[in-house]
């Protein structure tokens, strides 16, 4: 009887051969889940860290992880703050030491020059009473010499009426002669009460300084005491470009007819009138050429519609970040070109959180390398490489440099046999 309970109970549990095999099995699952945690650790901190990187400001590179949740506890925290911490050493522990951006602390230029074509007014000191006689004979003193210092000074910008008066005139010796007025000069906004000047100064602050029309209108207010609304403002930004219509498209065909071209394109907020609520983002599209001219494209899309339109009779180089609108673009014969700062971007990120990777820091390297290649002199190559330009020379070496060096790294193959997690930084840099 116990004979036949004891074989029973030993039929009711697994044998050791399927236990052992059953273990293996619950060990590989756990480190499976154990490995995409850690990726996934990985992950958020490489984020994490780009974020801070990108709240502090180039200078914070050079931070540790520790160094930076650090900066994080501080209500507020400066440039200045961020160098000073920068050069001190690296804080042990958990924190990663991030070679390559350890600068060399530069000794003080000395005390800067004003520069010489800056128009000088003096302003001469004398010396008190006391110092104009001679303390021993009592005799007064002779001045030889001054001490000078020189500072930039400014005046403040001085708002004025500006009364025109236009001459009318009569014959007076004939009678019922014709009373004639002198020509009006032609302005920009016509019967504005602000100046051609003023016009343009509000243009220049806009989109050179970066002054919003709001402000310029609460500064109006301010400095002359005139209220002008934003609308008016508005008003005479869009009277302008209106005006600049002709020139830009002079410059645009003088682009298309050139050889070499650079496009892009970012976003920009726009307000409409659909009752949304939220700006609408349209895109301005750039294209010039380095040392030249500058068009933008205003549109309300990203779609290929914009570039289809500008580059239709282009037929030269074409260099684009490779964003599919510029596909089937341009005239017959037209070429695309790639950007060496844009393949760049991702692994410089990479080395930014990790420097010592051994995918991304040899691909920085290399494109690097091609970034800081110049050109020879003109003088210096053959006649019809001369003729097609110095961009396009530079453009043609740069591709029959790196042909050989892409088929040496091939970073996809090293990427898809290194990472495996979609998410990692990496992974996006090759694949992007």
């Amino acid at each position: 009887m116990s004979t036949v309970l004891n074989s029973s109970a030993a039929s009711a549990f697994p044998s050791d051969a399927a236990l052992i095999e059953q273990l293996k099995q619950q060990l590989a699952s756990t480190e499976q889940r154990l490995q995409f945690a850690e990726l996934r650790v990985q992950v958020l901190e490489e984020r994490l860290r780009q974020r801070r990187i990108e709240k502090y400001g180039a200078g914070s590179e050079k931070l540790s992880n520790l160094q930076l949740e650090m900066l994080e506890q501080e209500p507020g925290v400066s440039q200045a703050e961020v160098q000073a911490e920068g050069e001190r050493p690296v804080i042990e522990g958990n924190a990663v030491e991030v070679a390559g951006y350890r600068r060399q602390r530069r000794g003080h230029p000395g005390r800067q020059s004003l520069p010489p074509e800056l128009p000088r007014v003096e302003k001469v000191i004398g010396c008190p009473a006391e110092q104009c006689v001679c303390g021993q004979c009592g005799n007064p003193t002779t001045v030889i010499g001054y001490e000078e210092s020189e500072q930039l000074e400014v005046e403040p910008a001085k708002y004025y009426v500006l009364v025109t008066k236009r001459e009318k005139r009569v014959c007076t010796d004939c009678k019922g002669s014709k009373i004639v007025t002198a020509p009006a000069p032609t302005r920009i906004i016509e019967k504005s009460l602000a100046s051609d000047q003023v016009v343009i100064d509000t243009v220049i602050r806009k989109y050179c300084d970066y002054l919003p029309l709001y402000r310029q209108s609460v500064i109006l207010d301010r400095e002359a005491g005139v209220e002008i609304s934003r609308a008016t403002l508005d008003g005479w930004v869009l009277q302008v470009g209106e005006m600049l219509r002709p020139l830009v498209a002079v410059m645009g065909r003088e682009l298309v007819q050139g050889s070499y071209l650079q496009a892009d394109e970012t976003p920009v907020g726009v307000q409409m009138h659909d009752g949304r609520g939220k700006n609408h983002k349209a895109y301005l599209w750039q294209y010039g050429r380095p040392g030249g001219a500058t068009v933008f494209d205003f549109r309300l899309g990203r779609d290929r519609a914009g570039p289809k339109q500008f580059l239709e009779n282009f037929h030269g180089i074409l260099q684009t970040d490779a964003y599919q609108a510029y596909n089937k673009v341009g005239g017959t014969g037209m070429v695309h070109a790639a950007c060496w700062t844009h393949a760049r971007r991702g692994f410089a990120n990479v080395v930014k959180l990790n420097p010592g990777d051994p995918v991304a820091t040899p691909i920085v390297a290399e494109i690097s390398s091609y970034l800081r290649w110049m050109p020879r002199p003109a003088s210096r190559v053959s006649p019809w490489r001369r003729g097609i330009g110095y961009d396009n020379r530079k453009l043609l070496s740069s591709c029959r440099k790196s042909k050989p060096t892409l088929k040496r790294q091939n970073p996809e193959r090293c990427l898809e046999e290194r990472w495996r997690a979609p998410a990692n930084m990496l992974w996006k840099s090759g694949r992007g």
